[in-house]
């Protein structure tokens, strides 16, 4: 779900089990055609086939994070760390996708409701003068702009080619970075900085807020 192609052993290491068994499970999953493989050498590299897998598979674990009835887990750091910034295959989801869709709809650069989205005049040329590329390849059939439920904030953060090329500019400026083999994204220096610039975003507020708080903007400054 990062987006990424990991070897079997790798996987297996990743999902505490053993080779042979993940070797029997993502046979199944290819036989599927739910994931495709990638021969390299002697190594075999495993990968979600498309985002719209990996839409269900995200639905699958919004619907387990429901946990009727409730079951008591003592929250991990890394649990923490994957609600507050993590990948949703190719775009970002957690507290800090959730807030930047907020701040996109609250600014009016999009307009996103429970069916689609729109970029607004505005938000193209919001996009363009931050330089995120809205262009799609040519016979996509990619959704353009979606809302993508998030599991662990029970709201929406942006999928489709806007929410994609929002996490590949980040990407390119260095204000995320992703952490290798997890889902896990990091906020650089540049990008608390970036962020707040741009999208006047309190990081500090955000870390410390919970899944039903508002997000707080801050004053953009200079």
């Amino acid at each position: 779900m990062n987006g990424q192609a990991l070897t079997g052993s790798e996987l297996a290491d990743l999902a505490r089990v053993t080779r042979p068994t993940a070797s029997q499970h993502l046979a199944k999953l290819t036989q599927a055609r739910l994931i495709g493989v990638i021969k390299q050498g002697r190594f075999s590299y495993y990968r979600i086939v498309s985002p719209l897998v990996a839409r269900m598979l995200e639905s699958i674990i919004a619907v387990a994070a429901i946990d009727v009835p409730a079951r008591y887990r003592p929250r991990s750091a890394q649990d923490d760390a994957l609600a507050f910034a993590r990948t949703c295959y190719d775009h970002l989801a957690g507290r800090l996708g959730v807030a930047i869709a907020d701040t996109l709809v609250a600014r009016g650069h999009i307009v996103l409701t429970d069916e689609g989205g729109e970029v607004s005049d505005e938000g193209k040329d919001f996009f363009a003068a931050v330089g995120v590329d809205l262009s799609s390849p040519a016979r996509s059939r990619r959704v353009f702009c979606k809302p993508c439920l998030d599991w662990s904030e029970r709201r929406f953060h942006l999928a489709g080619v806007v929410g994609t090329a929002i996490w590949h500019r980040c990407l390119a400026l260095h204000w995320l970075a992703r952490e290798r083999a997890t889902r896990l994204v990091r906020v650089t220096r540049e990008g608390e900085r970036g962020l707040r610039q741009t999208l006047g975003l309190d990081l500090t507020a955000l870390t410390s807020s919970s899944p039903s708080d508002p997000v707080r903007l801050a004053e953009p400054v200079a």
